[in-house]
């Protein structure tokens, strides 16, 4: 999933502050970190931290959420001053972010996984159970434009694309699974075409035709609720995008914070996601709403 930068001013937080439960036999138990959770500057990104909250707080734990005004660069910054110790993160993405864009990620899960845990370690991070929900980027149009021009893939926009404007995120312009992707894996060069765009404008943009190609996730509700084509990905730019929860390390080892991060993991996936964003992006209900019906349903609170 593709990020972009903005201010963060924000008071330090840490996981210095701590709850002790008692175990069956009267001993004082592990005691459960204060957890704070970082949110990304887009629906999914909120979703998922009310789902791990509400998850948290009814095992017993304290917790809180951060919004960061933007993406996972501001994410990262959050971890490194302490800001955050938590965070649902995305493995393909995250990897190459923290790698510096070399291409490691495929769509390999357990490879990507196993590189992004050797990056996440030199930040002092480390990750939980990865999920069976996948959020890769999608490259969407208006199906009547994409049928007037026969296009249906990727590959299409190779020889039928000239001079389409597309619309995403600002980091699209860096991210391997965007526009260097598709000049690499395409030879589709969408550069002087492209508006870099806020997550809430890029929707507008298409339905009101200032761009032809959007950029969303491949979980977005609005792409089945408006009748997007999405554009099949034929040669397989895209890796393994995987929901992957994140956190600091000292508290990473914390056995009933990774017994409890686990099970909430476990019932999420894309089909999932797919409803859930459905929900808060066209039907415009709240987060906290939609994540404890979630929860309900699975039997987790």
């Amino acid at each position: 999933m593709v990020g972009v930068a903005a201010l963060l001013v924000v008071a330090a937080c840490s996981d210095d502050k701590k709850t002790t439960s008692t175990s069956s036999t009267g001993a004082p138990a592990a005691s459960k970190p204060t957890i704070t959770i970082g949110i990304q500057d887009f629906g999914e990104s909120e979703i998922l931290a009310d789902i791990y909250q509400q998850g948290l707080e009814a095992k017993g734990f304290t917790v809180k959420t951060q919004k960061l005004g933007g993406f996972r660069d501001l994410e990262v910054q959050a971890f490194d001053g302490g800001t955050i110790n938590f965070a649902p993160e995305y493995a393909a993405s995250m990897l190459e972010f923290l790698n510096g864009k070399k291409g490691e990620a495929s769509s390999d899960v357990d490879a990507t996984v196993s590189k992004l845990g050797t990056q996440l370690d030199t930040k002092g991070l480390a990750a939980f159970k990865v999920t069976d929900a996948v959020d890769t980027n999608a490259f969407v149009m208006k199906k009547a434009k994409a049928d007037s021009l026969g296009i249906k893939s990727l590959s299409d926009l190779a020889t039928k694309g000239a001079n389409l404007k597309i619309g995403a995120p600002a980091d699209c312009a860096t991210n391997p699974f965007c526009l260097p992707g598709l000049k690499s894996k395409y030879n589709v060069d969408l550069s002087s075409g492209f508006q870099a765009l806020d997550t809430a404008a890029i929707v507008p943009a298409l339905d009101a035709d200032t761009i032809d190609i959007a950029l969303l996730f491949s979980t977005d509700g609005r792409i089945a609720a408006n009748n997007y084509l999405l554009l099949d990905d034929d040669k397989k730019i895209l890796a393994a995008d995987n929901v992957i929860p994140v956190a600091k390390k000292d508290i990473s080892t914390n056995a009933d914070l990774q017994s409890a991060v686990n099970a909430i993991s476990s019932y999420i996936t894309t089909e999932k996601l797919i409803e859930m964003n459905k929900r808060f992006d066209v039907d415009k209900e709240d987060a906290a709403v939609i994540a404890k019906d979630f929860l309900t349903q699975s039997g987790l609170i």
